[in-house]
C-alpha cells in the first residue's frame, strides 16, 4: 500500500466540528484510511497542512464547464434573450477542440479552488471526458439534448445521442466518470420526445439531469399548455425519482416542493447565475424543511462568471436568508454541507466527507490570511470568508492534483493560451455567420 499523509493541520469532520488531526490516504484504493491524532500516522509521502484546514473536496453539481470560453462574452441580459441572442448562435459554431480547450481551462480553475467532482451538461462530451481523465477528478457527464426548432428526425437523433453518450461513457476514467441522460429542459424538449426516450433511459438504468423552473418563462408555457405545474408535468412523464436531480428549481409552489420530497428528487441550486440573470431566488429554506436534498452548482462560467464553489456557498447563504427574510434560514454549516456531502450524494460518489472509508477527495484550505483571522468559527469562514484562491492542496481519488498551488495534471500556462485562442476563433466564426 502506498500512503499519503496530510499532516499538521485541522480537519472538518462529518458532523461539522473541527479538530486537530492528520489524514492518511491509500493512494492505491483512493480512499481515506484513517483520521487520527497528530503524529499518530505515517505515510510514504506527505502534504503539509500546517495552518490549514482539511475539508472534503467541493462538488460542483451543475455546470457547463467548456463555457469558460464564453466568460464575459455576453453579460447583463435575462436568460431567454441571453441564450437566443448570444449563447446559442456561438454554440452552433462549437468544434470538438473548442470543448476540449474550454474543459481543460475549467478543470484547472476547479482544481485550483478545491473542487474535486462536478456534473456537466454540454456537447462534444468525449472531449470533456478526455480532459476529466487527464485531470484526475470525478465527473458526471452527458450530452444535452434540445428538440425545439428541429424536425422529427433531428430531434430524435439528438435524444438518441444523449442516450448513446451516457451508455458509452459510463464508468470511463477508471470509474471516475459516470453519466446521466439529459433532456435540456421541459420547455426545450418536446413532450413526444420525452415520452419516447425517458422510458428508454430508465430501462438503461441511467439517472436523469435537466433544467427546470429556472424562470417564470419556463413555468407559464407548461401551465398554459398542460394545465399543471412543470414538475407535475415532469412527474407525469416519469422524470422524477431518486435517480433524478434537476438544476435551478427557482419558481416552484408548495405542491412541487412536496412532490420532489416524495420522489426523492434533488435540486441543484445555482445562486450566482440566478442572480446575474435575474431569474429569481430559489426557496432553499422550504426545500430543506421539506427534506429535499439541495446541492450547489456554479452553472456555466458565461453566467456566473467563475467556477469558485466558495463564492457559491457565500451566495447561497446570503440569498437564502434574503429569500426567506430570515437570517437563520440557510446557516453556514448547511451551505458547506450542500457544497460537499449533498453534492456527492446527488452525483452518486462516496465522498463529501473526511472519514475512514470515504473516497480521498480532499482540499486543504490555507488559514494564514488576514480575511480568515481570527479563527472563531472555521465553518463560518468556509461559508462567508474563504475563496478558492485560499486552497493550498487538492487531492482526488488519492492522487495529488495540486500541491502548494501548482496544478499537476496540466501545464496551466499552455491551457490558458490554448483556451484564449480557441475562444477568439469561436467568437469570430459566430460573428462572421451572423
Amino acid at each position: 500500500m502506498s500512503d499519503l499523509l496530510i499532516a499538521g493541520g485541522q480537519v472538518l469532520r462529518p458532523d461539522a466540528t473541527v479538530e486537530r488531526a492528520d489524514v492518511l490516504v491509500d493512494r492505491d484504493s483512493g480512499d481515506v484510511v484513517a483520521v487520527d491524532d497528530p503524529g499518530a500516522l505515517d505515510g510514504d509521502d506527505e502534504l503539509d497542512a500546517t495552518d490549514g484546514l482539511v475539508v472534503p473536496g467541493l462538488v460542483n453539481a451543475h455546470t457547463h464547464v467548456a463555457m469558460t470560453l464564453l466568460r464575459g462574452y455576453a453579460d447583463d441580459k435575462p436568460l431567454d434573450r441571453w441564450l437566443r441572442e448570444d449563447i446559442w448562435p456561438v454554440e452552433a459554431e462549437l468544434e470538438p477542440a473548442d470543448v476540449r480547450a474550454g474543459a481543460e481551462l475549467g478543470l484547472v480553475e476547479m482544481i485550483k479552488s478545491g473542487t474535486t467532482a462536478f456534473s456537466d451538461m454540454y456537447f462534444h462530451v468525449p472531449e470533456t471526458a478526455a480532459a476529466v481523465e487527464q485531470a484526475g477528478v470525478r465527473a458526471v457527464l452527458g450530452h444535452t439534448a434540445v428538440t425545439v426548432g428541429k424536425d422529427d428526425e433531428a430531434a430524435r437523433a439528438d435524444m438518441q445521442e444523449s442516450l448513446d453518450v451516457a451508455r458509452d461513457l459510463d464508468g470511463a476514467a477508471n470509474g471516475r466518470i459516470t453519466t446521466t441522460f439529459q433532456p435540456h429542459s421541459l420547455t426545450t424538449v418536446g413532450e413526444s420526445s420525452l415520452r419516447e426516450f425517458v422510458p428508454r433511459a430508465r430501462e438503461a438504468g441511467l439517472p436523469l439531469h435537466f433544467h427546470a423552473n429556472e424562470t417564470t418563462d419556463e413555468v407559464a408555457p407548461i401551465v398554459d399548455e398542460h394545465g399543471v405545474r412543470p414538475l407535475v408535468y415532469a412527474d407525469d412523464l416519469g422524470l422524477l425519482d431518486e435517480e433524478t436531480f434537476l438544476a435551478h428549481g427557482v419558481h416552484v409552489d408548495d405542491t412541487e416542493v412536496e412532490l420532489l420530497a416524495e420522489r426523492g428528487t434533488g435540486v441543484v441550486h445555482c445562486p450566482a447565475s440566478n442572480m446575474k440573470l435575474a431569474s429569481g431566488m430559489a426557496p432553499v429554506g422550504r426545500y430543506r424543511e421539506a427534506g429535499v436534498t439541495v446541492a450547489l452548482g456554479t452553472d456555466g462560467a458565461a453566467s456566473n462568471n467563475d467556477l469558485d464553489m466558495f463564492d457559491e456557498m457565500r451566495d447561497a447563504a446570503m440569498l437564502g436568508k434574503l429569500a426567506a427574510e430570515d437570517a437563520a434560514a440557510v446557516p453556514a454549516a448547511a451551505v458547506v454541507g450542500m457544497a460537499t456531502r449533498a453534492g456527492a450524494d446527488l452525483l452518486g460518489f462516496d465522498s463529501g466527507r473526511v472519514e475512514a472509508g470515504a473516497n480521498a477527495d480532499l482540499a486543504v484550505v490555507d488559514l494564514a490570511a488576514p480575511h480568515l483571522t481570527p479563527a472563531h468559527d472555521l465553518v463560518s469562514h468556509l461559508a462567508y470568508a474563504a475563496h478558492g484562491s485560499d486552497v493550498r492542496h487538492t487531492v482526488c481519488d488519492g492522487r495529488v492534483l495540486m500541491r502548494d498551488r501548482e496544478v499537476r495534471p496540466f501545464d496551466e500556462a499552455a491551457v490558458r493560451e490554448r483556451a484564449g485562442d480557441r475562444a477568439r476563433d469561436l467568437v469570430a466564426r459566430a460573428e462572421d455567420d451572423s
